[in-house]
């Protein structure tokens, strides 16, 4: 099979396991047995395009030429390379999950959860192969429209207003500075091709070029830098599964996926380096990750406590673009999977201790791990990647991130990436120590033990990989290294 044709059935498999599984709504079996295989499907042809990418090759494929210049085409480099590893697998993972939560919860329009899901797998793909911006801006728009219904799925009247700031924050942001950065680039550039090296050095005045990044930054919803964020605490509202896709899996991911590629291959990370207009991102995303740190510590709700911790994890991805140092850049592209595996980790444990024990709340955990030692013993270990202690992935993220801070003699990042650490462990450890080490309440008769096996596996599967990628990086760090080194 050729290359390009691997990427059309990338983007095609989910597209058809969706119809698939609409069609299978009387037997919720098959439905769900489609949904794993159809996973396993698109994991398989991702994995399959690695090798090429690794040797230095770039699969593509242009799917339509809109008008001479301007087409819908896809080129898969490490970046996108990287994210659908990541996306297509943890698919796997969620869908595993999803059953048990979805059947133990016994939720409604379970057909619906299953098709949007798989939806949203097709445009991540979409978005992380784009060869252009407008292939980009085509799939992220897809991306939040398809995951609405999921954000609003139970259909309260609280689902439903979170389900407008969600829209209404995304959309709104991606009309009014995404595209416009976008038709601004090609106008000054001539082109919207992502390029080894940038696409804008010398086409525009240094001042342009920070009103341009910033139009970027602030377009791109999805990466919630600050005050553009209201959106993903207020999407909690959401099965935990969804909250899982949206936090882990594909849509805060593609929002720093997009900040990343677009620093790399438009602006260009040696092209911008130096200059005095783009020096505010360090300190926007510094902001950002001090900020939501704060309010999760505040946050007795643990499901708010997790998407604080989002906001802050996805802007340490935003603050190593901004650093332009290979090291950074490096640090950054880790930390896309890195958070993946740790955060949906938590989010299992999360959703897995509220099916069990129906407890929402940090301060009802105590003693909690007694009960549920394999769900808290998984947290655990998400918690430590999050932080950024070993043996986590997470450590190896932020350890370059921090190289590149220090490299580059950018104290200011040094210190906030040590006060965000250590507000990490304030607002992580307190949980694991009150699940292991404090006895549960004397008034508590409900005597649960673990949720339903297909939750437990999923999330002890993810927390092993989150130990796994620190002893074996090899993948995703080459990956890395051919992103930063412009190959």
């Amino acid at each position: 099979m050729t290359p390009g044709a691997t990427i059309l059935l990338a983007l095609a498999v989910p597209v058809a396991g969706a119809v698939l599984i609409a069609l299978a709504h009387r037997s919720p079996n098959l439905r769900e047995t489609i949904t794993l295989a159809t996973a396993g499907l698109l994991f398989l042809l991702v994995a399959s395009l690695a090798p090429r990418v690794a040797d230095g090759g770039r699969p593509a494929l242009t799917l339509l030429e809109v008008m001479p210049g301007l087409a819908l085409k896809f080129a898969v480099e490490p970046l996108g390379m990287l994210f659908a590893l990541v996306a297509s697998g943890l698919w796997i993972v969620n869908s595993l999950y999803s059953i048990g939560y979805m059947r133990g919860n016994e939720e409604a329009h379970q057909t619906r959860f299953y098709v949007c899901f798989a939806g949203a797998l097709a445009s991540t793909i979409g978005i992380a192969f784009s060869g252009n911006l407008l292939t980009l801006f085509v799939f992220y728009e897809a991306l939040t429209l398809i995951t609405y219904p999921l954000v609003t799925h139970h259909g309260t009247p609280e689902a439903v207003r979170a389900g407008r700031v969600y829209l209404g924050l995304l959309v709104g942001t991606s009309i009014a500075f995404l595209l416009v950065a976008i038709v601004w680039t090609w106008y000054v550039a001539g082109s919207i091709d992502f390029a080894p090296g940038g696409i804008l050095r010398g086409k525009t005045s240094n001042a342009m070029m920070g009103v341009l990044l910033a139009l970027f930054v602030f377009g791109i919803g999805k990466a919630a830098v600050m005050p553009v964020h209201r959106w993903l605490p207020a999407a909690m509202v959401a099965p935990t599964p969804v909250s899982a896709l949206l936090h882990a899996v594909a849509v805060v991911k593609a929002g720093v996926f997009s900040v990343l590629k677009i620093v790399v291959y438009v602006f260009g990370v040696d092209a911008i380096a130096g200059l005095k207009s783009v020096d505010w991102l360090p300190f926007i995303a510094g902001f950002t990750i001090i900020a939501a740190s704060i309010i999760a510590l505040r946050s007795d709700n643990l499901k708010r406590r997790l998407a604080y911790s989002t906001v802050s994890q996805l802007s340490y991805v935003v603050l190593a673009a901004a650093l332009l140092t290979p090291l950074s850049v490096i640090g950054a592209a880790l930390h896309l999977a890195a958070h993946a595996f740790g955060k949906i980790t938590l989010f299992f444990a999360a959703g897995a201790i509220y099916t069990a024990a129906h407890k929402t709340e940090v301060s009802q955990l105590d003693g909690i791990g007694r009960r549920m030692p394999w769900t808290m013993g998984a947290f655990a270990i998400g918690a430590l990647s999050m932080i950024g202690l070993p043996p986590s992935a997470g450590f190896i993220s932020k350890w370059y991130i921090l190289q590149g801070a220090m490299a580059s003699e950018q104290w200011n990042a040094v210190v906030i990436i040590a006060a965000s650490t250590l507000l990490n462990a304030g607002y992580f450890l307190p949980i694991v120590y009150r699940a292991f080490l404090v006895a549960p309440p004397a008034s508590e008769h409900h005597h649960h033990g673990e949720a339903p096996w297909t939750m437990v596996v999923a999330l002890t599967f993810t927390a092993l990989a989150t130990v796994i990628m620190f002893f074996f990086p090899d993948v995703p760090l080459a990956l890395a290294r051919q992103l930063a080194e412009g190959r």
